[in-house]
């Protein structure tokens, strides 16, 4: 029988009364008194020295209150990447600095160079408009083609960087020697090269930031939609504008969905800061869909040669990639991190592989910067791997799904360490395999390819098995790896004197339900009806200092915590209950929220401690202090590792080229499982989003660095005729061995598995309708289909 309540339970999301209302609470819907409105005056060349900027011509006109260009934050600091990343030679990253405003140059389309503030966002459009006319910038070529850029010393983003390359790394650089030799003496081995698309993460809701000054104690709020408040507040203290610690508050009240974008700072958030002391009133900013396109993160954007080395019965020996990743024009805050230590160490995926090595080249190009986008290195690295043994299969006649039962490890190896550097704790990824086969009917594919061919349609099946990584962590060993911030989470439970209870959580949530799960963990844990949780987040006057929502993170970091910080208020209630029960501490048991004295029927409902917690009349004060509240800290001692195995099966149309995805099958192993519903949600929305990349989407600047797929007529998004129904599993899990509540994260897998489960489906169908196609880019749009089919 399903639960109906606490952990395991499909509770109903809280907060979709809101959200489904009308009622939700975002950045946009803070209506501040007297506040004034910023628009950004937004380079329209990729690449150009700024002349002259005539403030003059618009100061005067209606409405406008202030101006500020890049002159006003020279001397500030800069925005910087989160990772410290060391080229194979030793030396560190060429790290330019990432300004307010941009000054001297502008390094892409829709860099923002000027802030026009005026009374309405009309006026400020206007001044806007007249502002760029009254400016002159020098075009010069732009750089856009990552390896042009990396060959054209003399064409460069940033004057100081000679070859646009940010770093040259190499993971791990002791193995190459070992897979150059085991690739050298493979019997066969596979290339393949691929470009994993560039994509704009086009979250719901634009991104939107409020600034306010506080005179009477030269004090600052920021509203912003933000995966991360607590690091926003870092870095616009610490590093951007120098503003004290204990001067600023942040607030991230409802976001709607981040996928990482906005995990980072952004320009803005400064800026409206900066406006509201200058002219002692709230300032606001708030996105065109138009200005997303052009400077919000964007996503993925590398192209790999990846070789594996098997043996002629499809043991694979020895995996190596090549990779050129773009990160635009300025480093975002986890740009550096993505395509190194989220993408190489993943490179193994979840087979047995004796020898991986990864270089990569992180690349400055004169387009929007690049940074983590749902799955962040591990969609990018799977893809990578899925693709290329699906096509080593296919090169030595093997059956796909035998190739990798081959490959894959087997429970008895965990924990099994990669010769990449991680330590898988657990998992069955025979299981999620087996799973994945029986649920889309794998033995009757035939028929139904036969089916589809009398209807003049060639149908195919493509399989995925991936890994990723989550929860970032350890702090000490991601610090020596070039972190610049821990990586733990933090939560406060406070018990109120009537027994209910306030949970303030370092996690953010923007989608996920964290909101209805954290509820069923704290009411499972002690007890108590859910309704009686309240969760607290996104307030950084309220909530301990946590790391924020991203990675697949939200439960295995902050969730422990949690988890930590009830232990703390469990072990109090005991010494109190032991009291008030005139009974030894040790004798105190907690269970089924209540403090009992084990063997007898003598007992305190949890309600009760909490208010002798409150109301000391009859309390061991010479013991414990009054109230019920505790914090606490969890840092991981290692990553966790979800995975699974996803078959997608499609009908491609062979006079048109159009792919139908006809059905999709994700078996999950995803630990212990909090809330069944919000998980398969979970996994919908990223397979969606794989679809989306697979298909549709892609991000094109034309060679002048001008963006071509910048609006919805451009740029494609998965509608729901694009999605079949999508059957979810979670039943072959294995519990994460060093979290307390077992999970392992579900936010990412569907973006993770997906891409290659399509495309290897797309390959499938054209060769078994004739056609020698080894390999067609995402995203598999009719043309580039029909144009594969036809040579």
């Amino acid at each position: 029988m399903p639960k109906d309540s606490g952990i395991g339970a499909s509770s109903k999301r809280r907060e979709d009364v809101r959200f489904l209302t009308g009622n939700g609470n975002y950045t946009d819907d803070h209506s501040m008194q007297g506040e004034a409105h910023a628009v950004m005056v937004r380079s329209n060349v990729a690449h150009g020295k700024i002349l002259s900027i005539d403030t003059s011509a618009v100061e005067n006109m209606p409405g406008v209150l202030a101006v500020f260009t890049g002159e006003d934050f020279v001397e500030v600091g800069g925005n910087p990447a989160g990772w410290l990343i060391h080229s194979r030679d030793g030396e560190p990253m060429r790290e330019p600095k990432r300004p307010v405003l941009a000054h001297g140059k502008v390094r892409h389309v829709g860099d923002a160079y000027a802030a026009i503030i005026a009374e309405t966002v009309q006026q400020g459009r206007d001044a806007a408009e007249a502002l760029a006319a009254a400016t002159e910038i020098e075009e010069l070529p732009a750089v856009v083609n990552m390896a042009a850029a990396v060959a054209n010393a003399d064409n460069r983003v940033h004057d100081e960087i000679p070859d646009n390359l940010c770093f040259d790394w190499g993971w791990i650089e002791d193995n190459r020697d070992a897979v150059d030799q085991a690739l050298k003496d493979a019997p066969h081995v596979t290339t393949l090269e691929l470009v994993n698309n560039r994509l704009v993460p086009n979250a719901m809701e634009p991104r939107s930031s409020i600034g306010e000054y506080y005179s009477s104690d030269d004090s600052y709020k920021l509203t912003t939609t933000s995966q991360n408040p607590h690091l926003t507040k870092l870095l616009v203290c610490a590093f951007v504008l120098g503003i004290p610690e204990h001067k600023m508050t942040v607030v991230a009240p409802d976001v709607g969905g981040g996928f990482g974008s906005k995990i980072y700072h952004y320009g803005e958030e400064a800026l409206v800061l900066v406006a509201a002391k200058k002219l002692r009133r709230p300032v606001r900013w708030t996105a065109e869909r138009s200005e997303s396109f052009l400077s919000d993160a964007h996503g993925r954007d590398h192209v790999t040669t990846i070789e594996v080395g098997a043996t002629l019965d499809g043991e694979i020996l020895a995996i190596r990639t090549n990779t050129l990743a773009n990160v635009g024009a300025y480093l975002s805050n986890f740009s550096t991190a993505t395509p190194t230590f989220l993408h190489g160490t993943l490179m193994a995926g979840p087979y047995k592989v004796p020898h991986v090595y990864v270089n990569l080249k992180a690349v400055f190009t004169n387009t929007a910067p690049v940074d983590a986008y749902r799955g962040a290195g591990r969609p990018e690295a799977t893809y990578s791997i899925e693709r290329a043994v699906d096509k080593m299969a296919r090169e030595l006649k093997l059956d796909p799904v035998e190739v990798r039962r081959k490959n894959l490890l087997t429970p008895d190896q965990f924990p099994y360490t990669t010769p990449v550097a991680l330590v898988y704790d657990t998992g069955n990824y025979q299981a999620t395999l087996d799973k994945a086969l029986e649920l889309a009917d794998y033995a009757g594919f035939e028929a139904r390819a036969a089916e589809s061919k009398s209807r003049g349609k060639l149908r195919g099946m493509g399989l995925s098995t991936w890994i990723e990584a989550c929860g970032i962590a350890p702090s000490h060993l991601v610090g020596q790896l070039g972190s610049r911030v821990g990586l733990y989470d933090a939560a406060t439970v406070r018990v109120n004197a009537t027994g209910s209870i306030s949970v303030m959580v370092g996690a953010h949530s923007h989608g996920q339900g964290h909101e209805t799960v954290f509820a069923q963990i704290v009411a499972d844990k002690l007890g108590i009806d859910e309704g009686a949780v309240d969760i607290v987040h996104g307030d950084t006057s309220k909530i301990p200092f946590g790391m924020g929502s991203y990675g697949s993170r939200s439960l295995a970091v902050c969730g422990s915590a949690m988890d930590r910080a009830m232990d703390k208020i469990i072990a109090k209630g005991k010494k109190i209950a032991a009291h008030m029960l005139e009974a030894s501490e040790g004798d105190i048991v907690f269970e089924d929220g209540s403090f009992k004295v084990e063997g007898t029927d003598k007992a305190k409902a949890f309600g009760e401690i909490a208010f002798a917690a409150y109301v000391p009349h009859n309390y061991p004060l010479e013991e414990v202090e009054p109230g019920l509240e505790e914090t606490a800290f969890y840092d991981p001692n290692n990553f966790t590792y979800p995975a699974g195995a996803y078959l997608c099966e499609v009908e491609v149309d062979p006079d048109t080229g159009v792919v139908e995805v006809v059905a999709f099958t994700c078996a999950d192993d995803f630990g212990n499982v909090m809330n069944p519903m919000i998980v398969e949600g979970q996994v919908h929305g990223g397979v969606v989003q794989g679809i989306g990349q697979a298909m549709i989407e892609n991000t094109t600047y034309d060679e002048n660095g001008q963006l071509m797929s910048g609006s919805y007529m451009d740029y494609a998004m998965p509608r729901a005729d694009d999605v079949p129904m999508i059957t979810v599993d979670h039943s072959c899990a294995t519990p994460c061995t060093h979290n307390p509540l077992g999970v392992k994260g579900c936010g990412e897998a569907g973006a993770i598995g997906s891409p290659p489960a399509l495309v290897n489906a797309v390959i499938d169908a054209l060769n078994r309708g004739g056609h020698d196609v080894a390999h067609i880019d995402m995203p598999v749009t009719p043309s580039r289909v029909w144009s594969a089919m036809n040579g």
